[in-house]
């Protein structure tokens, strides 16, 4: 396959899933988990790993897989049980956050896609299974908690508590499944396909400067700092805004704008990160002084002190803004994720196996979750970012050069001609 070639495939690609759950007013994405544009990646996944012969299964917490198997490019050749142990894994997600950009998570399910093309095209075979992984409900966008299914896989997120998550309409996620055609009731822990996958391998676009600066196209991922995600419900009292005294008020709307410039001041002198990106107020009236506030903080920091000591002081804050305001504040942690190395071995093979023809590859750390965090934990695992030409994500204008997605492509090809290929061919970890 020459660069043409390749350039064509991947436009393809690309253009073929590009509309779907877009917004045509912002240009951004609204693929929610379980929603009609997720459920249109999912078909569309499922439709591309077809058309390249691969075996597509959805397994029992929503997450799809498309095995490349040895043998199964000759003719009746192929295994019988697709789940063989030692599979490589690659792929990441295709949900989005709110009006989210068209790169995060789709660049490495569509890049895993060309890989399989590009190695066929020079006739290389997987002598192990290649599974091609889109993983459900990555980003949490719809019930509030990320990576919702490598989560429930791993046995991270409880599987009652799972099904009992609503999203801002009320809606259980138990029923947007069942909906979708899910059996909510087979949430959980996954060990078959925990002990089918031999590595985890993600590419996924930078979401920061950091390769810019380098003015490097690849990275590879060193660490994911601590994260979490904590729930604010400040309560105070419903009143007319037009005939209640300000001193006779108890309003929620105040502590709430306390807390989130005190957590900007707090994750500065912290040296780490803080964010009220999502609120809730009730009854959310113009003339009304609402009753609760409702605000989910989002903060990562370089280590779990650090972590901790930011999200303590961001609610010590708040809690001495209530005396003040007549109001209460509640705070639950609705996820957590710890600081996470990725496997060294693993990291150093995939560098090695890129220096000859990219050169040397950057290793960075990201403040941003994945999947591949989320499995570190169970087995080996690793990521490739991409270069980011405007250090933007979550965001209509995220970006990335055509150039630098074939240059992932190319790379990614390499890695699994490496982890799955013969063993003299030096398949490494």
């Amino acid at each position: 396959m020459n660069e043409a070639a390749e350039a064509t495939g991947f436009a393809q690609l690309w253009s073929s899933l590009a509309d779907i759950g877009r917004d045509p007013s912002t240009g951004g994405y609204r693929r929610f988990a379980w929603t009609p544009s997720d459920l249109a990646c999912r078909d569309w996944f499922s439709a591309q790993a077809a058309d390249r012969g691969l075996t597509v299964e959805t397994d029992r917490n929503g997450n799809q897989w498309a095995w490349w198997l040895p043998g199964s490019d000759e003719p009746g050749g192929g295994c019988a049980e697709p789940a063989a142990r030692g599979a490589l894994a690659v792929g990441s997600h295709l949900d989005s956050v709110p009006d989210g950009g068209a790169f995060d998570g789709p660049l490495g399910v569509i890049s895993a896609l060309s890989a399989v093309d590009l190695l066929r095209a020079r006739g290389w075979k997987p002598h192990r299974p290649v599974v091609i992984a889109n993983f459900t409900d990555e980003e949490g966008a719809r019930f509030g908690v990320a990576c919702a299914g490598s989560r429930l896989m791993t046995g991270q997120l409880d599987a009652a508590r799972a099904r009992a998550l609503r999203d801002a309409d009320g809606v259980r996620m138990a029923d947007a499944m069942e909906a979708a055609g899910q059996d909510p009731d087979a949430l959980g822990r996954d060990d078959a396909r925990l002990g089918a996958i031999g590595r985890f391998v993600e590419l996924h676009i930078e979401q920061g400067r950091d390769l810019i600066d380098r003015g490097a196209p690849l990275g590879v991922a060193g660490s994911i700092w601590p994260h979490g995600r904590w729930r604010f419900d400040f309560t105070g009292e419903a009143n007319h805004a037009g005939t209640t005294a300000l001193d006779d008020r108890r309003d929620p709307m105040l502590t709430y704008a306390h807390t989130v410039l005190s957590a900007r001041k707090k994750a500065r002198l912290g040296g780490a990160l803080a964010t009220f990106g999502k609120v809730s107020v009730e009854p959310n009236g113009t003339n009304a002084i609402a009753s609760r506030v409702t605000a989910w903080l989002d903060s990562r920091a370089a280590d779990e002190k650090a972590l901790d000591a930011v999200v303590e002081r961001i609610e010590a804050a708040g809690r001495e803004r209530c005396e003040r305001d007549g109001t209460t504040l509640t705070v639950v942690n609705e996820s957590r994720t710890a600081i996470v190395e990725f496997n060294h071995t693993l990291r150093e093979t995939i560098r090695d196996t890129l220096a000859e023809r990219f050169g040397p590859i950057p290793q960075l750390s990201t403040g941003a979750g994945h999947d591949a965090g989320i499995l570190a934990a169970e087995l080996p695992t690793a990521m490739l970012f991409v270069r980011n030409p405007s250090g933007l994500s979550h965001t209509p204008a995220e970006h990335a050069e055509t150039a630098d997605c074939l240059t992932g492509v190319a790379a990614l090809a390499e890695v699994v001609a490496r982890l799955a290929g013969a063993p003299g061919a030096g398949s490494g970890v």
